[in-house]
């Protein structure tokens, strides 16, 4: 048998009717943010419509707050901006949004996939990719000549001619000198500088001295261009041209140091984006192990604490498969990646298809800094 307390009856009584009460309610929606009506009859350009998003719910919210962290992010002044990227953006027709930001300094540093950036230098160079017609299998396409990314297709002329622009600048590279991804992008970069009029990320990368990091550089048509390169080299009895993925690593730590805080905007997920924010855990175990026992670099120890301070996801992998890709901000703060929200943190992570989300985004916060 349980025996409730009259005094216990009577609070709960109370926390029943409080449901019904006005006056406790009046003073709990001060707490609250009112949501409004999407009005697109006041709507006149991408970031009229993506600014009410942000008092609407589910999925048109998040972008609403996408951009208003990355807004932020952008103007403060004292923040180092990282771009991550994976996924068939640039196959996808995404490249021109991605070079908008380059272009506009929305971004100081690129850390992208090797894919992703191979087909985004093709449709620099000129070349052409595809819409799959749905009358043709795989077997067919494969006869082709034509490589299916689900429903888009990269031809294998496309790739040839890339590999002999990539060949003609690795020649030019200097083989005495070790290199790695960025210095390689960069020289992509100036080649379409000078030989191509039309617009392209690592293009603009290189007329905005902005570093493009390939951290699975071997994992893509550059990185296989690249072997085959030194293996036929080897075989003429040639120089090889000597890579080390450390290089851009230490390139990129010494940038995240020089900075008084850092931001991460992110378009998928995978190896790039736990590249880039593992950068706070690395220079942790810097302080730790390199700084704070040697007595000349321990007055240094403070500056070798870096986590970021914003953060924007679009990727649509929730976080239940337990992958990097879809893990939370939160979840990078018991990691030391990111300052927690309760300490100024700001975040905002958009669960849907990037080439949906990401060019209303990025449009949207071009609108408003151009503006003001």
């Amino acid at each position: 048998m349980i025996i409730i307390k009259k005094h216990e009856m009577y609070n709960s009584h109370d926390k029943i009717n409080d449901r019904h009460n006005r006056e406790f309610q009046e003073q709990f929606v001060k707490r609250l943010v009112p949501l409004k009506p999407l009005d697109l009859s006041q709507c006149k350009t991408v970031n009229d419509i993506v600014t009410q998003m942000n008092l609407t719910a589910f999925g048109g919210r998040e972008i609403g707050e996408a951009a208003n962290v990355l807004e932020a992010m952008i103007k403060d002044k004292d923040c180092f901006k990282v771009l991550t990227l994976s996924g068939a953006m640039t196959m996808a027709k995404m490249g021109l949004v991605i070079g908008d930001m380059i272009d506009n300094d929305m971004i100081d540093a690129v850390v992208s996939t090797g894919a992703l950036m191979a087909h985004g230098f093709i449709e620099a160079a000129g070349m052409t990719h595809f819409k799959n017609p749905k009358n043709l299998n795989d077997e067919e396409l494969y006869e082709a000549g034509f490589d299916r990314v689900y429903d888009t297709l990269e031809s294998e002329a496309n790739l040839d001619e890339c590999a002999e622009i990539l060949l003609k600048v690795l020649v030019s590279m200097d083989h005495n000198k070790t290199t790695c991804s960025y210095e390689i992008n960069r020289e992509l970069g100036r080649y379409l500088h000078k030989h191509v009029t039309g617009r392209g990320i690592l293009k603009s990368a290189f007329e905005k001295n902005i570093p493009v990091y390939i951290p699975a550089f071997t994992d893509s048509e550059f990185g296989l261009e690249f072997a085959v390169y030194n293996r036929k080299n080897a075989a003429e009895g040639k120089q090889l041209l000597k890579y080390d993925p450390f290089i851009d690593m230490t390139d990129y730590t010494e940038r995240v140091l020089k900075a008084k805080k850092i931001g991460i905007f992110t378009v998928g997920g995978g190896v790039p984006r736990n590249w880039a924010q593992q950068v706070g855990p690395h220079i942790d175990i810097i302080r730790l192990r390199v700084i704070e026992p040697n007595p000349t670099l321990r007055k240094e120890a403070d500056k070798y604490q870096k986590q970021f301070s914003y953060g924007v996801r679009i990727c649509p992998e929730p976080v239940n498969f337990g992958g990097l890709s879809g893990c939370t901000y939160s979840e990078g703060v018991s990691w030391g990646k990111f300052v927690p929200e309760s300490k100024g943190g700001r975040y905002a992570e958009v669960l849907s298809d990037a080439t949906v989300a990401l060019p209303f985004v990025v449009k949207a916060v071009l609108e408003r800094i151009r503006n003001n």
